[in-house]
């Protein structure tokens, strides 16, 4: 039965895991509203990766290859896709240059994964800018759910990415605000259209 929050928009997601079991689930989880490929693996993710898929899950610990690996790969490709990390591995500071959207810790339920799935495709509609700072916040988020204060402050990469976040965050702003002056400016005169 399909949640009624969830509705098909006719995205491709590709699912990432060398645990079959997990893939499996994670497939079973999403097929309810969106095209699903399933990758029991590294080369299983790259093979199945192209232009038509929309989200990746993609597990970070795998053999012979590593999510990060694949990852890297998949921006070497230049394909237009969102990538969650889903892992075991507790983040450390080595996920600020990392190229994903977001970062999902195991053990993950159904409303987590169907959550970022949903995260990701409104993400798409963003220009370039503003998936940025939505990439880098969530890098943020996550290792302040994961480091204490002291951690945090002791490390460089974590106070240029927050300087970034903030940076991006103004910029954003501004941005709004510009917006809403312009369309205010546009009401101004659709109320006072002047003599034809």
């Amino acid at each position: 039965m399909t949640s009624p929050n969830i509705q098909s928009d006719g995205a491709t997601v590709l699912v990432v895991d060398d645990e079959e079991d997990i893939a499996d689930l994670y497939s079973t989880w999403l097929e309810e509203a969106y095209e699903v490929r399933t990758a029991y693996g590294p080369e299983g993710a790259l093979e199945q990766a192209d232009e038509a898929v929309d989200v990746v899950f993609l597990d970070r610990q795998m053999p012979k290859m590593t999510g990060d690996e694949v990852l890297d790969e998949l921006r070497a490709r230049e394909l237009d896709c969102r990538v969650v990390m889903v892992t075991a591995v507790d983040p450390d500071f080595d996920i600020v240059d990392m190229p994903f959207d977001d970062y999902l810790t195991k053990p993950v339920m159904l409303d987590d994964l169907r959550d970022a799935a949903e995260r990701m495709r409104t993400r798409e509609t963003y220009d370039a800018q503003m998936q940025d700072f939505f990439a880098k916040a969530s890098k943020k988020a996550t290792l302040e759910a994961e480091k204490d204060y002291v951690e945090l402050q002791e490390h460089e990469e974590y106070e240029q990415l927050d300087s970034e976040v903030q940076q991006l965050r103004q910029e954003a702003d501004q941005a709004v605000d510009d917006l809403s002056e312009a369309e205010d400016f546009e009401a101004l005169f659709a109320e006072f259209p002047g003599d034809a």
